[in-house]
């Protein structure tokens, strides 16, 4: 059994630990109420640029915009959003799990990828992965100016011919104990759901041009998926910090109680030690 000395020195560095991961718990549980606010009051506008785009393209079969046309897949461009930082519990690790699986399924392709979180570029730099673009600092706050470069890149690589479909990884927020990894098309844009699901269609005026309007709006919507993918992963990443430090406290806990425990029996054993040898000492004396 360790001495007692040593046991103390133990339990001091476990309260010390615990003490950082409680005040890390109550920041990300702040971080959190935030996130999930911001990522909540996006979805709508995401789902109605989706909605507008979708009567458009069906108003004006005429003019099909690139994106909307799908191709032969023989390249892909994949976007990976992660985060910054770690002491996230599985979050990363789940979603990188599954886009080793979609690395391995798309063999047979060309892949490309576009990096926003170190964890996700780290990961792939490891497996020496070809990455046309990264941005980094901008996890746990999408900045939707941040974020534009990245989508640039990638419809530019679509609209050249590089690449003949782009997809997107990220954590999908489903609630403060569950996030869930998400793979979803970004290009080609696929509207077809959202006219079967309104179950009508909508007619418009356009100044200058359908043609300009449509170039401009779905530019404007993949920024806007993108973002709002980003804050998706933002909040389902406070989230899974939160729950990963309270169950680290709650560890911390435990050990302490446990050596607590190891401490009295060990401080017990000393004494009662002590206590034989004086009554064995007094024995000898009066013999």
């Amino acid at each position: 059994m360790a001495s007692g000395k040593e046991i103390k020195t133990k339990i001091k560095s476990v309260k010390n630990t615990r003490k950082i991961t409680k005040a890390m718990q109550m920041v990300a549980a702040s971080k959190m109420k935030r996130a999930q606010d911001v990522v909540i009051s996006a979805r709508p506008y995401a789902e109605k640029i989706a909605e507008v785009l979708a009567h458009l393209a069906e108003r004006h079969p005429e003019y099909q915009h690139p994106f909307l046309i799908e191709r032969d897949v023989k390249s892909i461009c994949v976007i990976v959003i992660t985060s910054d930082k770690g002491l996230c519990g599985g979050l990363n690790g789940n979603l990188l799990r599954d886009l080793v699986r979609f690395i391995q399924a798309n063999s047979d392709k060309k892949l490309k990828f576009i990096t926003i979180g170190r964890k996700g570029s780290s990961f792939l730099k490891r497996l020496d992965i070809d990455i046309i673009g990264n941005i980094t600092g901008t996890s746990e706050q999408p900045d939707l100016m941040k974020l534009v470069p990245a989508m640039t890149i990638a419809a530019q690589e679509f609209r050249e011919g590089n690449v003949d479909k782009v997809v997107c990884f990220y954590n999908r927020f489903e609630n403060t104990m569950s996030q869930k990894v998400t793979s979803e098309t970004m290009i080609p844009i696929v509207t077809e759901g959202e006219v079967k699901k309104s179950g009508e269609t909508w007619d418009y005026l356009y100044e200058p041009e359908a043609k300009e309007v449509l170039d401009t709006l779905v530019q404007r919507y993949l920024e806007a998926v993108l973002y709002e993918f980003a804050l998706e992963n933002a909040a389902s990443e406070q989230s899974a910090r939160m729950v990963a430090m309270k169950s680290a406290t709650e560890n911390a806990e435990d050990m302490i109680g446990q050596l607590n425990l190891m401490y009295n029996k060990s401080r017990q054993a000393a004494i009662t030690t002590e206590l034989s040898e004086i009554v064995g000492g007094a024995a000898a004396i009066s013999g």
